[in-house]
């Protein structure tokens, strides 16, 4: 079975024979506790002959729910097209998640979307689970539903980290508190960036170190400002590098750069899509007295990444 992305209910064609077993969630970070979840759908669909179906939102519910108080995203929609199908086979249904769909009472939601529309004979669920208008659709509520209308709720139990359950909140602080290997091992996978290719200030080549410069989503949540070794997918090919993230104080533009140097590589990219993968960091962001001192800083780094990759990339990168 192969993963399908379909955007929108109106694009969803069930066929009223068919049973379905399914999951609903936001899935930011789509991470140990998700993956365990999707486990499960794909495991009792794979053990019962139905159909397993993912369904999710964008945007973020919290861009309407929460305006004032919105979270930056672990993953945007592009990433979660590239990290799903490594977790899950089957239908992804994409809702969008628009004023009319937030204002909807969770039991009508449950009756025109889940049952009517999707054909949910069960419904599988994170422990904290809640959705609808002032979240009505919790686990209570859910398994009172799903009574009434004929199908299953299954509870998935957090999975456990030193002892605390895997939230997207709780990588969520560990990147913004500079805790960036605990928060990789918290998600399971490389943490990637999205983007296009666009031009630079060109100072990288000129330095000798020419860079590929992410276009990446103004909703994204990047890791600490510095270097790091960094592996990248571009127009299929898995390559590595290093990279940087943060205020380039070569460029006047007062931004956020993420930039990457990609070993042994030298093609035309601009305007392709790029995702690139922080894997370690390196060192903090800093100014230097000179180009020369830059270039000196840049050497040691490069040497740094490459005994990284020789003593790891048999073992700890794919």
């Amino acid at each position: 079975m192969t993963t399908t992305f379909i955007r929108g209910i109106d694009n969803y064609d069930h066929r009223p024979d068919t049973r379905v077993i399914a999951t609903i969630g936001t899935f930011d970070g789509i991470h140990l506790g998700h993956q365990e979840i999707f486990r499960r759908v794909r495991g009792q669909s794979e053990e019962n002959g139905t159909d397993p179906v993912l369904i999710t939102f964008h945007p973020h519910p919290r861009m309407l729910v929460t305006p004032d108080s919105i979270p930056l995203l672990l993953t945007t929609i592009e990433e979660k097209g590239k990290f799903i199908p490594d977790y899950f086979d089957g239908k992804v249904l994409i809702l969008d998640f628009n004023k009319d769909l937030m204002n909807t009472q969770a039991e009508r939601f449950v009756k025109r979307i889940l049952v009517e529309r999707v054909g949910i004979r069960k419904l599988i669920v994170g422990y904290d689970h809640a959705f609808g208008r002032d979240r009505q659709g919790d686990i209570p509520a859910l398994k009172a539903m799903g009574v009434e209308m004929g199908f299953e709720v299954e509870v998935v139990d957090p999975v456990m980290v030193n002892e605390k359950p895997v939230s997207s909140s709780r990588i969520r602080k560990a990147i913004i508190e500079g805790r960036y290997p605990e928060a990789l091992n918290l998600l399971g996978h490389y943490y990637a960036i999205y983007g296009t290719v666009e031009r630079g200030i060109g100072m990288g080549r000129r330095l000798g170190y020419p860079t590929a410069n992410v276009s990446y989503s103004n909703r994204k949540l990047l890791p600490g400002e510095g270097v790091y070794a960094c592996r990248a997918e571009v127009e299929g090919d898995i390559l590595y590098g290093m990279m940087f993230i943060g205020q380039n104080y070569l460029n006047p533009e007062d931004c956020i750069s993420v930039e990457a140097n990609i070993f042994e590589f030298d093609r035309d990219i601009y305007d392709r899509e790029i995702t690139i993968y922080p894997i370690r960091f390196i060192r903090e962001n800093r100014k230097f007295d000179s180009m020369d001192k830059l270039v000196e800083q840049i050497e040691r780094d490069k040497k740094q990444v490459l005994n990284i990759f020789e003593k790891e990339l048999s073992s700890g990168f794919d």
